[in-house]
């Protein structure tokens, strides 16, 4: 730790040395300008930086080129006849470099027909059903309490139940963390985080290098046909190109770890991007009291290549790549109060390799061919006595081909359809010792040594159409197969949109959601051949109002009806697949499962986001709902999840191209959890929960405040950005869990993140 103090102050001493006047830094601005619709270039696009007398006009690539932009935050307005006007906030200028911001514009229907729709900076999510917000990379990088996390930072989303600062896992509208679907580049990838919990989508920190991200877009719900096999949510997220015209490299040291990024051109027709990072977590855990019981070790690498063959065709390859160790022996378990230590280490590759054609001017298409392999080397013991309780030695791989094509038959109909083919493998040699459940019942020993193998395939398509003045209608169909169960499953989604107004729209829309099981829960046992794939209905009402150009009101209304989930007989007050959250690894043990669960989901949503435009941006949310179960007893209960109320601010103030401020405040009610039976755990000396109060209490309620000062120089060939945070600021006591303290015979408390200072860098040059 004095080492990285020691290297901190050699930098901010070498900053304030060499730190020259900002005024008189500039950088260029570079990109391309593409029809939304079939990806043509457009040529003779206005791009202006605002507030400048700077500006150029696209040329017949669809390409522009502005010079001499001085350095700091700027707004880019693209504008052409018969197109809907964008603005572009957060671009960053920075001296000596080249800033891309490549821009696709939507037709304007409405206004050919005399009718003006202000898009601003919110027209990105025009083309959406409702429920999607977008994110740009300025705005996760500088996001106060995310660390660079591009989960973490939709927890200011009312849409995101508040849970535990130890993970990410995404809580959307009253769903689990397995029911969340994630996208890069058109590459379906299962799970994007170190230390991934198997068979779910959460973890303890994204394992995505924010540095790579040209823009994310988030769907809560209501999602189009052209995702399957995820139940709640779908985030898509794009990598920038690297930089065509010159070498450029990057060093960090953030909360994620410490790393670089190097780009550059490749053979004049094409780029290459390469990071890798590893993690210093575990110097951190020793000097701060950060809520970790265990120092663990992660590090990834991540690149991205592109090469266009023809101006109508492109190749991207790209690859991500993790491996997480931890491994606390049995004197730190009994420190730190952990029920079980012992050895994990993972291993996590995706490799993939998209084709990109334009078919004339009405159409293009994506064609993906990826492989994802998970390996997981995981044994753990009792910290009480030492003896083995689970080996989960096993390896997962998927091939998956993904097809996407989409027509422009006319301004008002667009045709979308294509196909998702998988082939599953899994390799499992894992152990269970006998122990017990959660209500203290004891389970028997079991021992899993097997081979998975099974093929899915999935069709779909979606026909857009704009009947009439200010309405839209999206109308999709997705069938999909799964060989192991050998059923066939057919998905009806619908949304509709009115532009009531010039600022004011209505959107509605309806489907349903189907999804697999785990694939590791789908081998341990014959019988659960028979377990259905799991159901949802969504039906999504919101409005959406632009109190400005810069500023928008959001208010959304959403059911979502759950069916034929697992529940185990053995424990009919338990909604199975919530224990993947807090019963991890022994989650895994199960049997003799019946496809009988049923639980619903139904809220309200306000949000009010500011887009940076000139020097404040922020966003509020409200959210109030309830997410209940039905247990093989009938009785309905809430789940864990459920926090019913939500309140969340997020906001910053960019008083110049120097100096940033933001903060974030974050409100969730009290989950539910079920107490401990203090007398059987006693008796046991292990936690045995009350089976008669079953999500009976709550938590005190969780709030917490982050705050970030960020401070830029500009150099003549180069750039640094330094940045403060403060995670739980006012270091808020706020409970994780409650659990049996063997060593002591007791029930205590298990805390979340405490007051935490983060210190970063990022070098450019």
């Amino acid at each position: 730790m004095r080492l990285i103090n020691t290297v901190i102050f050699v930098i901010l001493m070498s900053a304030s040395w060499l730190w020259a006047q900002d005024k008189d830094r500039s950088g260029t601005i570079r990109g391309r300008v593409l029809d939304r619709a079939n990806q043509q270039p457009l040529i003779g696009v206005n791009v202006v930086v605002e507030n400048s007398v700077l500006g150029a006009v696209t040329n017949l690539d669809g390409g522009y080129e502005i010079t001499g932009v001085a350095v700091g935050s700027r707004v880019i307005r693209f504008s052409s006849m018969g197109y809907q006007t964008v603005r572009v906030s957060d671009v960053i200028v920075r001296s000596g470099r080249i800033t891309y911001v490549d821009e696709t514009l939507a037709p304007a229907t409405l206004q050919m027909e005399g009718v003006t729709v202000r898009s601003g900076l919110f027209s990105k999510l025009s083309d959406q059903p409702g429920s999607a917000v977008s994110r740009s990379f300025e705005e996760i990088r500088r996001a106060p309490g995310s660390g660079g996390d591009i989960s973490r930072i939709l927890y200011s989303l009312p849409c995101i139940a508040k849970v535990n600062d130890q993970t990410n896992n995404l809580i959307v509208r009253g769903g689990s963390p397995l029911e969340n679907g994630y996208y890069i580049d058109n590459i379906e990838i299962p799970n994007i985080n170190h230390f991934p919990t198997q068979g779910a989508s959460g973890g303890p920190l994204s394992l995505v290098n924010v540095d790579f991200i040209k823009e994310v877009t988030f769907n809560a719900g209501g999602f189009s046909v052209l995702y399957g096999d995820k139940l709640s949510s779908v985030m898509s997220i794009d990598f920038r190109e690297g930089n065509r015209q010159t070498f450029d490299g990057q060093l960090d040291l953030n909360f994620a770890g410490f790393g670089g990024v190097v780009e550059g051109p490749l053979a004049h027709r094409g780029s290459w991007m390469f990071s890798v990072r590893r993690s210093y977590l575990d110097l951190l855990a020793n000097k701060f009291e950060i809520g970790t019981t265990a120092p663990p070790q992660y590090g990834d690498y991540q690149g991205k290549l592109v090469y266009s063959l023809h101006p109508n065709h492109k190749l991207t390859l790209l690859a991500l790549w993790g491996e997480d160790h931890n491994n606390p022996d049995r004197e730190a378990a009994q420190a730190n109060d952990m029920v079980y230590y012992g050895s994990q280490n993972i291993y996590e590759r995706t490799t993939g390799l998209n084709w990109q054609a334009l078919w004339g001017k009405k159409g293009f298409s994506h064609l993906t061919l990826s492989l994802t392999s998970d390996q997981y080397r995981e044994d753990f013991n009792e910290t009480g006595t030492g003896l083995n309780l689970t080996r989960n030695h096993s390896q997962e791989k998927v091939i998956r081909l993904r097809n996407v094509n989409t027509i422009q038959l006319n301004r008002r109909q667009q045709l979308d359809f294509g196909g998702d083919l998988k082939q599953l493998t899994g390799h499992y040699h894992n152990f269970y010792a006998e122990h017990c459940n959660s209500l203290g019942d004891p389970v028997e020993e079991m021992a899993l040594d097997k081979k998975f193998r099974s093929a899915a395939a999935g069709l779909f398509v979606q026909y857009t159409l704009k009947p009439a003045l200010r309405w839209t209608m999206r109308t999709g169909l997705r069938y999909d197969s799964f060989q192991h169960t050998d059923r066939n499953r057919v998905s009806p989604r619908l949304s509709l949109t009115w532009q009531i107004s010039e600022p004011t729209s209505i959107n509605a829309s309806a489907g349903l959601y189907y999804q697999n099981l785990p694939m590791i829960l789908l081998a341990q046992d014959a019988d659960n051949l028979y377990l259905r794939d799991l159901k949802s209905i969504h039906y999504v009402l919101g409005v959406s109002h632009l109190l400005s150009e810069n500023v928008r009101l959001t208010v959304e209304a959403y059911d979502k009806e759950y069916k034929e989930f697992p529940m185990d007989p053995r424990q009919p007050g338990l909604f199975l697949l919530d224990e993947i959250f807090y019963r991890y690894p022994f989650f895994f043990s199960h049997s003799g499962s019946v496809s009988q669960g049923r639980a619903k989901s139904r809220g309200v949503e306000v949000t009010v986001q500011k887009k940076l435009a000139e020097r404040i941006y922020g966003m509020a949310g409200l959210s109030f709902f309830k997410s209940r179960y039905r247990g093989l007893d009938n009785v309905w209960r809430d789940r864990v999840f459920d926090n019913r109320f939500l309140a969340s601010f997020e906001g910053g103030y960019k008083p110049s191209a120097a100096w940033e401020f933001s903060a974030r405040w974050v409100y969730a009610a009290g989950a539910p959890y079920t107490p401990l039976d203090l007398n059987k755990s006693a008796q046991a000396s292990s936690e045995v929960l009350d089976a008669n109060a079953i999500n009976a209490r709550r938590y005190p309620a969780y709030h917490s405040l982050n705050i970030r000062f960020d401070r830029r120089f500009h150099f003549a060939e180069a750039n640094l950005i330094m940045y403060l945070s403060a995670w739980n600021l006012y270091d808020r006591k706020n409970i994780a869990g409650y659990f049996w303290n063997e060593k002591e015979s007791r029930q205590d408390a298990l805390y979340q993140w405490r007051f935490l200072p983060i210190f970063g860098l990022e070098f450019e040059f």
